[in-house]
């Protein structure tokens, strides 16, 4: 299958790489960070949430979408010091 189609296989892949991601976010927040690592964990989640709303409904488009602004947030707060992470593999830092 050509890797350009959005299937349920790549949504699950890639919202288990992202849950997998905020969870070790989650764990690794900075001290002096809590208020807004309180905001983008709301948000990751609420978008983790949609991506299975959408793909329940068949809208394989959007709930890849919600996945990636997910991923987005949890990569913005690690690019920004809000999660001490260091795992180049899960984020963008």
């Amino acid at each position: 299958m050509p890797e350009d189609r959005i299937t349920q296989e790549k949504i699950e892949r890639y919202r288990n790489i992202s849950k997998k991601a905020l969870a070790l976010a989650k764990k690794n927040i900075s001290k002096t960070k809590e208020q807004e690592a309180k905001v983008i964990i709301e948000m990751v989640s609420c978008y983790l949430s949609d991506s299975e709303y959408f793909e329940k409904k068949g809208d394989f488009v959007n709930a890849f979408a919600a996945i990636s602004y997910a991923h987005g947030w949890i990569d913005c707060g690690a690019r920004l010091g809000i999660f001490n992470v260091k795992d180049r593999k899960l984020f963008t830092i």
